[in-house]
């Protein structure tokens, strides 16, 4: 498995590379619009991806309002949805996760907010801190064209409020249809707290959700809980 060997960094130089945010600025993030009433009907889905599914499943699974996340790929065939074949960056595959949610505790917009200013680096066009590849690239993949005025408005609108030094470079596509991944990639940060690469790179966020947005954190989002 490509990421089982270790990241020779330090957590300082982790933290400095994740993000191109203003410090501090996670706290003054504006809200996305608001969701459309299509949208407000029982359980809902959101697919979208930023890198490694590791560190986003573990970011979403912990907040309020969400039923389960599931770490997988999109934007390719169903035959290229393997993890080797994946990692090629030839796939046309994203790392992805698949958010099932109540739409009465959490937002399709509130979900956007925490994408955005906490799970990745919006920034970063084909990369996402130490991995590289299309198959790390930031991605909405919009079920509905609700989603998809929602994603769209609030990059807009992120992009008004200049909150980063770089160009939004996420891509708002419509969802194809999404794979779950191996087993073994499920619940990895969860399983695998003191797993090197999880402790550089994704701890940090569940650490800045917790500090930025301790309102939507679910009592039970201990790490291994």
């Amino acid at each position: 498995m490509k990421r089982l060997r270790i990241y020779m960094v330090s957590l300082a130089s982790a933290a400095a590379m994740l993000f191109t945010v203003a410090a501090g600025a996670a706290a003054e993030f504006p809200n996305a619009p608001a969701d459309t009433a299509a949208m407000m009907k029982g359980t809902q889905t959101a697919v979208m991806a930023g890198g490694c599914f590791w560190g986003m499943e573990g970011v979403f699974e912990r907040l309020k309002g969400v039923v389960d996340v599931t770490s997988g790929y999109s934007g390719g065939e169903k035959n290229t949805a393997h993890y080797e074949m994946v990692g090629s960056g030839t796939t046309g595959h994203a790392e992805s996760i698949q958010i099932h949610y109540n739409p009465a505790q959490i937002s399709y917009g509130i979900l956007l907010k925490i994408f955005f200013s906490v799970a990745h680096d919006p920034t970063q066009l084909n990369y996402q801190g130490p991995d590289h590849g299309t198959q790390y690239r930031s991605v909405i993949f919009y079920a509905n064209d609700g989603q998809k005025q929602v994603a769209e408005g609030y990059i807009r609108t992120l992009d008004k409020a200049k909150l980063f030094s770089q160009p939004i470079v996420t891509q708002v596509v419509p969802l194809k249809a999404f794979y779950p991944a191996e087993d073994y990639h499920q619940k990895f940060l969860d399983n695998n707290p003191n797993y090197p690469y999880i402790v550089y790179w994704d701890l940090p966020k569940i650490a800045d959700l917790q500090r930025s947005y301790p309102q939507l954190v679910a009592t039970n989002a201990a790490i291994g809980g």
